[in-house]
């Protein structure tokens, strides 16, 4: 089984992420989706959690060989950036949704940025705005920023093109294709599932694979 496959069985199996076409959740945008993810759930759970954390250190290693710092996005990013810069033996920081109200009125946190060749860990890829200003906010202050890495993608074309327009690319240790064909393999869905599954990730935003 390739990584990819490996930590979607992962995601499965602690239930960060669920699958139910049948009684689809709503997303915060008002979107009627059949996925639903909380990786949050992994910091629970030792054995899957240092897995992950792993598989993360080695594809940072891969893809961004000259990284400096490690920075999180606020809030979900920040424990997988400690754990990884921790592997890695890298400085890291996180970065706040906006500046503080008070002190320094700091937005970057932890290690210094400026200059410096900075890989972004991220917890979840969707439609990309989130990541997307957190990658502006460290080009502000100076940082060069390689890309980032993050745990899984629902490898929507929003989220695509929003990340091509700001040159910036995304690694993911999984996405939401792998999920779909470890779902199958596994008897988590069946194939008429996995049918509007996939229609779902072809138009998020057509709510007819509800129908088929």
């Amino acid at each position: 089984m390739n990584v990819s496959k490996e930590v979607a069985k992962v995601l499965l199996d602690i239930k960060a992420v669920f699958l139910s076409p049948s009684k689809p959740f709503t997303w915060a945008s008002g979107i009627i989706s059949p996925i639903y993810c909380d990786n949050r759930l992994i910091l629970g759970e030792v054995k899957s959690r240092n897995l992950v954390e792993e598989a993360l250190a080695n594809l940072v290693k891969e893809k961004y060989s000259d990284v400096e710092v490690l920075m999180g996005t606020s809030t979900a990013g920040i424990p997988h950036a400690a754990y990884v810069s921790s592997i890695l033996g890298l400085p890291m920081g996180y970065v706040r949704s906006s500046e503080k109200n008070h002190g320094r009125h700091n937005q970057i946190e932890g290690a210094s940025v400026n200059g410096k060749k900075v890989v972004v860990i991220e917890d979840l890829i969707s439609t990309g705005g989130s990541v997307i200003e957190v990658v502006n906010a460290l080009r502000e202050n100076g940082a060069i920023v390689l890309g980032i890495a993050s745990l899984f993608t629902y490898n929507l074309e929003k989220g695509k093109l929003r990340l091509q327009e700001v040159n910036v690319i995304n690694h993911s240790l999984s996405n939401f294709e792998a999920l779909a064909e470890v779902a199958l393999e596994s008897n988590y869905i069946t194939s008429k599932e996995y049918e509007k599954v996939l229609a779902f990730r072809k138009n998020p935003n057509d709510s007819s694979w509800q129908n088929l």
